[in-house]
């Protein structure tokens, strides 16, 4: 089962961070804090976030180079970086956010519905992956055990590969309808194309299952396509 999406707030003011965490607690996910730079980096050893809230303005390190450190690890490149900056900057200023890795960029004071509407985009992308992975992770399981005595484990395969179907369906059904809301509300490129690509994979992930039904594929001809 899907736990809740972590959200890091990276802030070095508690102000800040008290008025994020109001405006996103509606979202009922885990909100953890950061006031530093470093703090950030050292809680993304440990745990995944679904989005990263940066301020620009931080004393050391600040937020653009705390994003270059993000973008640059394996593990933690690939999550959505907002940044928040009460800066009055220019086309270069904001040219240099998204040149770091962010997906936004957006100036304080902020509107906290639309905050929170872009965050939750970004939290609802993370499930339908964390839910992806799941699917994936029972799929490869079947594979596993195709390969063991087919007679005793036969009724228990179909009903495995029954359960599957139904769980990729209702996934690929979420994320149809999350895809067109997307392109209906002009969101975010970078969101529309993260979804997309999240479509891709249940797309490749649902020829997989259909080669496992009897009489539509074997075991090593979807092995070779994964």
């Amino acid at each position: 089962m899907v736990q809740k999406a972590k959200i890091l707030l990276v802030d070095d003011r508690p102000e800040n961070l008290l008025a994020l965490e109001a405006i996103l607690s509606a979202l009922d996910q885990t909100l953890v804090r950061a006031s530093s730079g470093e703090e950030a980096l050292k809680a993304l050893l440990t745990d995944d976030f679904a989005v990263i809230l940066l301020d620009v303005q931080m004393p050391g390190m600040d937020g653009f180079e705390t994003a270059a450190h993000i973008k640059r690890r394996e593990r933690t490149r690939d999550i959505p970086i907002i940044f928040l900056t009460a800066i009055n900057h220019g086309p270069h200023h904001t040219f240099r956010g998204y040149a770091a890795g962010a997906v936004d960029y957006i100036s304080k004071p902020f509107d906290p519905w639309v905050l929170r509407a872009k965050v939750s985009v970004f939290v609802e992308l993370y499930m339908k992956n964390c839910q992806l992975r799941e699917q994936a992770s029972l799929l490869r399981l079947q594979l596993e055990g195709n390969g063991k005595d087919e007679g005793g484990e036969a009724k228990e395969s179909a009903g495995l590969l029954a359960e599957l179907s139904a769980r990729l369906a209702a996934v690929e059904e979420q994320a149809e309808a999350l895809t067109k809301q997307l392109n209906d509300d002009s969101t975010d490129a970078a969101a529309v194309a993260t979804a997309a690509h999240l479509e891709r994979k249940l797309t490749g992930l649902r020829r997989a299952l259909d080669a496992l039904e009897p009489g539509t594929g074997t075991t090593s001809s979807v092995s070779s396509q994964n």
